[in-house]
């Protein structure tokens, strides 16, 4: 199985798969546990069951992550492929799951350029107006205002907008992988990696 990266094509099926291996081990452990004080003792009262006990917690935690990974809705082979015929020099970045407080947010790749960010969801169930307004106000806490968010739903609408932004990137001369790779830790992160942070 090969690792993906938060932002790589494929991360949210590599995680979903870490997630269920890790979950079935940690069940695994929690009964073996549980089992081998029953044979041992001959009781649940024992040290082994205790141990089972506390082994619940790392188990619960992780089958939490696992279904929530499960319901996340990662980007098609189909689309990531116009994605890539038509993204020229943008960073492009896949398989987000925004999270808010009230709801999780499906975005299947993201680009940022010169104060414009823009998505493209495949899930129709997804509240636009709402998670532009939550992105907005995400990059606002970091001190990035007067930026223009949009989400597409229409996988061709959105290659036709990257088609625009990759004309304004090569126009102005903009290497957004430089711009990341110029990061320094523990200074204002870029817009670009708080939608990253703001992910699953």
């Amino acid at each position: 199985m090969k690792k993906a990266y938060k932002g790589d094509f494929g991360y949210l099926k590599y995680k979903t798969k870490v997630a269920i291996i890790r979950t079935v081990i940690c069940l695994l452990i929690t009964l073996c546990l549980f089992f081998t004080g029953l044979i041992i003792y001959h009781s649940q009262k024992s040290i082994f069951s205790i141990v089972a006990a506390l082994g619940c917690l790392p188990t619960g935690w992780s089958a939490v992550n696992m279904i929530m990974l499960l319901r996340a809705k990662g980007c098609s082979n189909e689309d990531y492929n116009k994605i890539e015929k038509n993204k020229g020099g943008l960073l492009i970045r896949y398989d987000h799951v925004i999270t808010s407080y009230e709801t999780n947010y499906n975005i299947n790749a993201s680009t940022v350029i010169d104060k414009n960010i823009c998505c493209y969801t495949s899930d129709k169930s997804i509240e636009i107006s709402d998670c532009e307004k939550h992105i907005k106000k995400m990059i606002a806490q970091n001190g990035y205002s007067s930026y223009s968010i949009k989400i597409f739903t229409d996988i061709d609408k959105f290659c036709l907008r990257l088609r625009e932004l990759e004309k304004l990137r090569s126009d102005k001369e903009i290497d957004p992988q430089a711009i990341e790779d110029a990061w320094v830790a523990g200074t204002v992160q870029t817009p670009a990696s708080i939608l990253l942070s703001i992910s699953l």
